[in-house]
């Protein structure tokens, strides 16, 4: 099995990026994760999805008495029949999903969401899990501290790590720029966070957190990346800037802003998409 999961790695490595669908289901896959990655990267929190990686994040004040929250991208939810429509959200869906934890020695722990808070693909492609159990239940089961998500637009230039718990793996580079829209086939996203080269993630990386480098602090959610050099195709995303100039390149890769969702938050760190403050779309 080993070996297989090596082989299925080198083959997606080259021909797959971000958004197309993980080629296995990383639940099943039984070979031992590589703990030498756990000394470059911080996998304390990230998260295994069959089909994507996340990450454990808890919002700025939020009592750890409150159910715990994973992060992901709204593309990773497995709605039936595809991906949510343009204009499309859900919020607060009873679900039952099974995922897995990393602890900071790269030991994985199962939890259990039962609830998509929220989860889009319009402006940007993020979801919120509701796990079964508190951030204390969490830390004195698994011994793992959530990461907090930033309220603030990060900044040009600052040196981010993509942990994926998809791949047991991580990359750094800095954040390149931010672009005014991204198309990618039916779906557009909005100032959206575009890396330097270095940060080369692949199929299955979909939710990764970007974390602020040397800190527990996520700025942002790994979603997608140009693999074939097309303009505006599924898989293909391309940037469109204030004027409508288009530009897309192979091997571009990109993230989306997550600060924007404390715009919906109430006090009692709940989604009200009523609130006139709230940006999302709903």
């Amino acid at each position: 099995m080993k070996n297989l999961f090596a082989l299925l790695f080198s083959f997606v490595s080259v021909s797959a990026f971000a958004l197309p669908v993980a080629p296995f289901n990383a639940l099943e896959v039984k070979s031992a994760v590589d703990t030498s990655a756990a000394l470059e990267y911080d996998f304390e929190g990230i998260v295994k999805l069959s089909n994507c990686s996340g990450s454990l994040i808890i919002f700025a004040g939020m009592p750890m008495t409150a159910k715990a929250v994973v992060m992901t991208n709204g593309h990773c939810i497995q709605k039936p029949g595809g991906y949510l429509s343009p204009g499309e959200a859900w919020v607060n869906r009873p679900i039952s999903r099974a995922m897995k934890i990393f602890d900071r020695d790269m030991n994985l722990f199962p939890i259990q969401a039962t609830k998509i808070l929220y989860a889009t693909m319009t402006n940007t492609d993020v979801a919120f899990y509701e796990l079964n159990q508190n951030y204390i239940e969490i830390m004195q089961a698994a011994k793992v501290r959530p990461f907090l998500l930033d309220g603030f637009h990060p900044l040009q230039g600052t040196p981010i790590d993509i942990v994926s718990g998809y791949w047991d793996r991580g990359y750094s580079c800095d954040i390149d720029s931010f672009i005014f829209k991204i198309k990618e086939g039916d779906w557009t996203w909005t100032d959206s966070i575009r890396y330097t080269s270095t940060c080369d993630t692949i199929g299955g990386t979909s939710g990764s957190p970007i974390i602020a480098r040397g800190e527990r602090r996520v700025v942002g959610v790994n979603n997608t990346s140009n693999e074939k050099g097309e303009t505006c195709t599924l898989n293909n995303p391309c940037e469109v800037n204030q004027n409508g100039d288009v530009f897309a390149a192979q091997g571009v890769r990109y993230g989306q802003q997550t600060y924007n969702v404390y715009s919906c938050l109430t006090p009692s760190f709940e989604f009200n998409m009523s609130s006139p403050l709230c940006v999302l779309p709903h």
